[in-house]
């Protein structure tokens, strides 16, 4: 089947599903060209935007976007992945003092890492170094050196607390490149002792939020009955997600050379024009074709649709 989808279809991924199975599931599904944004670990859920079609064009509109979860910890274990499918590595009492005054400790410990900061990521993660994988060398045994990476704590709210199991469950609001499992292997250690993640769900991806995804069981119900509602067309996100300025361009001639990756001085196009470097959405009788970029009050195209 193809029908010619063109966007962003926002995935509610349930456990045991690794990113790629889901992309893997929709591109079976739609027959169309498929990319994700931002990797969920298989045993975390969440949201997930896929780029149908031509909105896989937007992939570099996406990739700094800020995100949303909702974390548990489980203290008193540190494991080698940081999360729950890892090995015991480690073992410490949990002290029961960091419950007292109604969960005070855990609360300043968490506003602690509000902010700017560095954050050294995981071992068993997908960066790479010297073209290599960091799980790949973990589970090869080898060492390798973990670079801190510049992190940004918007937000964080502690939400419950089950002391007899000795779990932590929190929210935070964090910048991209932000990885949960060592935020709570960070905590753990701040309160004295050892945790792991226990449990992960992603709740937005900038202005994406989980209440407004789907689950694949859904969207395969939908497609079965001709129903394509669940996508949001390439154009409409650009013209209502992106908070970018716009660029009419009317005359045809002008709009062709641009179209072929021309150059075009912006003082051609009004009587007196002066547009901030940055990107703006490009129409072309009021229709929009696409997203250019300014620099020096020249636009030329970033990507056409």
């Amino acid at each position: 089947m193809n029908n010619n989808i063109n966007g962003i279809i926002l995935v509610n991924k349930e456990k045991n599903w690794t990113s790629n199975d889901i992309v893997s599931k929709v591109k079976h599904l739609l027959n169309e060209k498929v990319g994700h944004i931002g990797t969920l670990d298989p045993n975390a859920t969440g949201i997930l935007p896929l780029l149908i079609g031509n909105g896989t064009k937007l992939s570099k509109y996406l990739m700094e976007h800020d995100k949303e979860y909702v974390a548990t910890i489980s203290l008193g274990e540190k494991r080698d992945t940081g999360d729950v499918e890892g090995k015991v590595i480690e073992e410490k009492e949990v002290s029961k003092s960091i419950y007292e005054n109604d969960n005070k400790k855990i609360k300043d410990v968490l506003s602690s890492f509000l902010g700017k900061q560095s954050q050294i990521p995981p071992i068993y993660s997908a960066i790479k170094v010297k073209g290599k994988k960091l799980y790949e060398y973990a589970r090869e045994g080898k060492k390798v050196e973990l670079k801190p990476r510049d992190i940004e704590i918007y937000e964080i709210e502690l939400l419950d607390v089950n002391s007899n199991e000795n779990e932590i469950i929190f929210k935070v609001h964090c910048s991209k490149g932000t990885y949960i499992r060592s935020l709570c292997v960070d905590i753990s250690e701040k309160l004295g002792t050892c945790g792991y993640m226990k449990d992960l769900e992603r709740i937005s991806v900038g202005k994406f939020s989980i209440k407004d995804s789907y689950k694949i069981g859904d969207i395969e119900k939908s497609i079965e009955n001709n129903d394509f509602g669940f996508v949001i067309e390439t154009k409409k996100f650009i013209e209502d997600y992106l908070e970018i300025g716009e660029l009419e361009i009317s005359n045809k001639l002008i709009y062709n050379k641009y179209f072929n990756g021309v150059g075009i001085y912006l003082d051609r196009l009004v009587e007196s024009p002066k547009y901030e470097d940055g990107i703006y959405i490009v129409k072309h009788n009021s229709e929009i074709t696409g997203i250019g970029r300014v620099t020096n009050n020249i636009l030329k195209r970033d990507i056409v649709l």
